[in-house]
């Protein structure tokens, strides 16, 4: 079959032939029709992300998720470990669900990474409530993009969102913000007014994409006083600014916040499985009825190569058509 293959360690797929995947008695064979490529995808295919880290590079076909047919002609989404960008791939029975007929296979590829960055960590780790007030940190990404939709569909009653892009911040009230905030701000500038919402609508919940300095910031405009704090729950997710920060002890002894992570490994067998079962079918329905709105990118998988490390529109999901 042909398929997008990394040959070497940090090298970049090319187009080629490659071995049909085997079928366990556990996984089902599925015709691929389109499969996204994510910053999961490219940390793996380049040996980076901690889920391959430790292990001995082979010639591997990349992606980790896809949508196509099954042999019965039923349109699914899948998710796999032995690679997605090819005619074929091998997928867990478990971890397919089906697409509405409605959907097409490249919004169908490239939701479900946005809505496991975004709902999971909105519905699991936050606890999301009706009326609650959200502040997204890095929401002018794809997911983030995503997050201010499902927000709003969880019955956030105000959203506010931070970024560095103006032209793609300013598109987020259109999607469902109710506020901006620039990360291009002077320091104590950015500090204030997130002081500022923070005083005149108490933050529940904190989705972070970025990391780094702009969590270090928030966190000093939510530091209390000695007195009663609003209980907050931070949830990050990326770390697009910086893997590490510097966290002051004074902020955790007098701020009621709880600070988590979400993403692999965090998530219980439980949360994922409703992930699969309830999750992702329902923000799947939610894309047919108009309800969430995402942009792709679409490219022939004998284009691979070329754009690979090529720069995409902004706010465009990668999707490689086979």
């Amino acid at each position: 079959m042909k398929a997008a293959v990394v040959f070497e360690k940090g090298s970049t797929p090319q187009y080629a032939d490659f071995p049909e995947p085997e079928v366990q008695e556990n996984e089902i064979l599925i015709s691929v029709k389109a499969a996204s490529i994510k910053n999961l995808d490219r940390a793996r295919a380049g040996g980076n992300h901690y889920s391959t880290e430790n292990q001995e590079h082979q010639p591997t076909v990349i992606g980790t998720d896809g949508a196509g047919y099954l042999e019965n002609g039923s349109k699914v989404y899948f998710f796999s470990k032995k690679g997605t960008v090819a005619e074929k791939a091998a997928a867990d029975k478990k971890m397919i669900i089906p697409i509405p007929d409605e959907l097409d296979f490249s919004l169908a590829a490239a939701l479900p990474n946005a809505v496991m960055g975004s709902a999971m960590a909105l519905k699991f780790k936050a606890g999301i409530q009706q009326g609650n007030t959200v502040l997204i940190n890095g929401a002018t990404g794809i997911t983030g993009r995503i997050a201010v939709q499902i927000a709003r569909l969880y019955g956030a009653q105000k959203i506010i969102v931070t970024g560095r892009n103006e032209e793609s911040l300013q598109s987020l009230l259109e999607l469902g913000a109710d506020e901006v905030v620039s990360l291009k701000l002077e320091d104590n500038a950015f500090k204030q007014k997130i002081k500022d919402i923070h005083k005149e609508t108490p933050v529940d919940i904190i989705i972070d994409y970025i990391w780094g300095h702009s969590v270090e910031m928030i966190l000093s405009a939510f530091k209390g006083d000695g007195t009663f704090s609003h209980k907050t729950k931070l949830v990050t997710i990326g770390g697009m600014s910086g893997d590490t920060i510097q966290l002051s002890s004074q902020i955790l002894r007098g701020t009621d916040i709880q600070i988590s992570g979400s993403g692999l490994g965090s998530w219980t067998k439980e949360e994922s499985a409703l992930l699969f079962s309830e999750i992702i079918p329902e923000m799947f329905q939610a894309a047919v009825e108009g309800k969430i709105k995402m942009e792709t990118q679409d490219v022939d998988i004998k284009n691979i190569e070329a754009v690979w490390n090529a720069e995409l529109q902004s706010g465009k999901r990668l999707v490689v058509r086979i």
